[in-house]
């Protein structure tokens, strides 16, 4: 068994388990890894995020299949936790569907999800979406599922329905489609995205016949991690927790530095070695020690770097504690 599928084996049965699994998401593989170090369990790869980080543009369905097929594979290579892929609305028809599935199966990811919406799409969480016909969603995730089982049965495929909130459609016919789509479509896992109250989460983890997974799109407090188990949802997903806080930490720091110059650096380093899990050590992070090790290993030793006779800036001097010449 390879690691991609030993990654998906490991998303089903965090899938099938009673347990809540809490996924956060971003768009890195460095964002990835704090997650995993964090402790999580699985990590979303947000098409949302990939297109404001990557293009600075708004979710519009403009991100291409190799931009996101190829990011993607750069995270799951990084991380040891499944990696859960947002593939937008497929990159097309159930044609288009069929050969982009087997290039995200092949670039290691452990699960996708494909939304119903018209193509440009809009992001999930905004206003003006539209809805394909449930027939032709349908087609999509058979062919996403057709696909994904001449390479790997194992790879976790979802449907997204955005229909809460678009044109035309309301929470019962949010929720017919969800059923197509797990009893027609043949998918593994349902996103029923922005839920609006806890009554709707209930009424649709009781009656879709596979896994639930949401995001909170209702008035007021989200409900808490306890009371989504008790409604019997499965996936809480978190789709851009890591990337948005690290946006609005340089915004703050990157203001502040405008405004008071080297203090401001200061302040914030005070601030980073007050943080009650440390510092997120880039060094480790980025994977340097990985390569010091493969130097040590491979190289003749009159080519190996000489870590204790010389010193760098920051990051070096904390490796080889080597202070610099006063």
């Amino acid at each position: 068994m390879n690691e991609a599928t030993a990654k998906r084996r490991q998303f089903r049965e965090l899938l099938a388990r009673d347990e809540l699994l809490v996924m956060p998401g971003g768009f890195s593989p460095l964002l990835a890894r704090i997650a995993q170090d964090a402790g999580f369990e699985s990590y979303f790869i947000a098409g949302s995020q990939l297109c404001a980080f990557l293009y600075g543009y708004p979710d519009t369905g403009v991100m291409g299949l190799r931009d996101v097929v190829d990011h993607a594979r750069h995270v799951a290579a990084r991380t040891d936790i499944p990696i859960f892929l947002d593939f937008d609305t497929g990159f097309g028809n159930a044609v288009n569907v069929w050969f982009a599935v087997q290039e995200a199966v092949r670039a290691g990811v452990a699960g996708l999800q494909i939304e119903d919406q018209e193509a440009p799409k809009k992001s999930g969480t905004s206003a003006g979406r539209r809805c394909i016909p449930v027939d032709e969603a349908v087609g999509k995730y058979r062919a996403a599922v057709a696909a994904r089982d001449e390479i790997d049965r194992e790879f976790v495929v979802c449907a997204r329905c955005d229909a809460l909130g678009a044109a035309g459609e309301t929470f019962e016919s949010a929720l017919n489609r969800c059923i197509a789509y797990a009893e027609q479509g043949g998918v593994d896992l349902v996103w029923l995205n922005s839920v609006q109250s806890r009554e709707q989460l209930k009424i649709a983890c009781r009656e879709i016949p596979v896994p639930v997974l949401t995001i909170w799109g209702g008035q007021g407090p989200a409900p808490t991690l306890e009371e989504y188990r008790d409604l019997g949802l499965r996936v809480v997903l978190y789709p851009t927790i890591a990337a948005s806080s690290g946006m609005q930490a340089a915004w703050r720091v990157l203001h502040d530095f405008r405004r008071r110059g080297q203090a401001a650096l200061a302040d914030w380093a005070a601030q980073v070695n007050a943080c009650p899990d440390g510092p997120a050590d880039y060094k480790t992070l980025s994977g340097i020690p990985k390569v010091m090790e493969l130097e040590r290993r491979f190289l003749a030793a009159d080519s190996r770097p000489d870590y204790e006779g010389t010193w760098g800036h920051g990051g070096t001097l904390e490796q080889s504690g080597r202070q610099p010449p006063k």
